[in-house]
């Protein structure tokens, strides 16, 4: 039997703090192929930076009323949305920093939003384990769907399979037709709230992990099998992203502490925390990687943005 290699470890180096928050910061878009991050949380303020110019200064696109924990942008479109909670959706022109479209849902926590260009769909998950649907072309409300009686915490899109996986803080996770909102799957392995999801690239796997600390894998073409499971943190897990060329799967916690790890395997690669990279002091709570730099973004309980460079190992070494 062949052994097989460990993946090679990446260097990750924090480049650069990004300060200008009044409290905790929650919610981050940003995606490969841009370089601006958008930043929200606790004071409700938004505002835009720059992934390759991090020494630069932030700049205000909105402020709200509450806190935000979601944020999504459209770039097609121009638009920048956000869950203000307790208020509903606000859809931000970028261009013109101003409020394009406003939608009421019910007066709950707005934890996440995902958008289905097949199907031109905005989907919300809510406190009061309501799914709300709202119509891509004006955001107008179409359906209300309740799932728990717990929050759900959090979305993943398939849009091949026509699949939306849904995080609840009743411990399941729930895959839904895109279209009738049916239940094709319930996965309970969870011991504790599921906080965050991610479909891998190549879409065969679904990640999700949350309160109980493990980050576990689930084969999507078979009717979500669990494949394996790791214990990934030592407190909850509140997200999970993949890089933009799909070589890394990065992991942050209320331990304060990001992981990054080969998503072939799930063997962890590097940690980044205070004591080995001067990373955050409190919970790690978003994280996204924009541009093609391979540069990762991180937001804390501490009030600020991290940018990080992973650096790819030549080959070779």
């Amino acid at each position: 039997m062949l052994a097989t290699s460990s993946p090679p470890r990446p260097t990750a180096t924090r480049l650069a703090t990004l300060a200008g928050h009044q409290d905790a910061v929650y919610a981050l878009a940003g995606r490969p192929g841009a370089d601006h991050v958008y930043s929200s949380g606790a004071d409700g303020l938004v505002v835009a930076w720059d992934a390759a110019h991090p020494e630069a200064d932030g700049q205000l696109v909105a402020r709200v009323e509450n806190s935000v924990y979601a944020l999504l942008e459209l770039p097609a479109r121009g638009l920048l949305l956000l869950g203000n909670n307790f208020q509903g959706v606000q859809a931000i022109d970028l261009q013109e920093k101003k409020l394009a479209y406003a939608t009421a849902l019910p007066p709950v926590a707005i934890f996440d939003l995902v958008y289905s260009e097949s199907r031109q769909r905005l989907y919300c998950a809510l406190g009061d384990g309501t799914l709300a649907v709202l119509r891509g072309t004006d955001f107008r409300l179409e359906n209300l769907v309740r799932l728990s009686d717990k929050s759900l915490r959090c979305l993943a899109l398939h849009e091949k399979r026509g699949e939306l996986a849904v995080g609840s803080s009743d411990w399941k996770t729930y895959v839904l037709d895109l279209d009738s909102l049916a239940a094709k799957a319930t996965l309970t392995e969870a011991t504790n709230s599921v906080f965050t999801l991610a479909y891998s690239p190549d879409g065969q796997h679904l990640l999700a992990a949350g309160r109980d600390a493990h980050l576990r894998r689930y084969r999507v073409t078979e009717g979500y099998p669990l494949a394996d499971s790791v214990v990934a943190h030592m407190y909850a897990i509140n997200h999970l992203a993949f890089s933009g060329d799909g070589r890394y799967l990065a992991s942050c916690s209320l331990d304060k502490s990001i992981k990054l790890w080969d998503p072939a395997s799930l063997a962890l690669l590097r940690v980044l925390d205070r004591a080995r990279t001067a990373g955050h002091g409190t919970s790690v709570n978003k994280l996204v990687w924009p541009g093609a730099q391979q540069r990762l973004v991180s937001c804390s309980d501490d009030r600020s943005l991290a940018v990080w460079q992973v650096q790819l190992p030549t080959t070779g070494e």
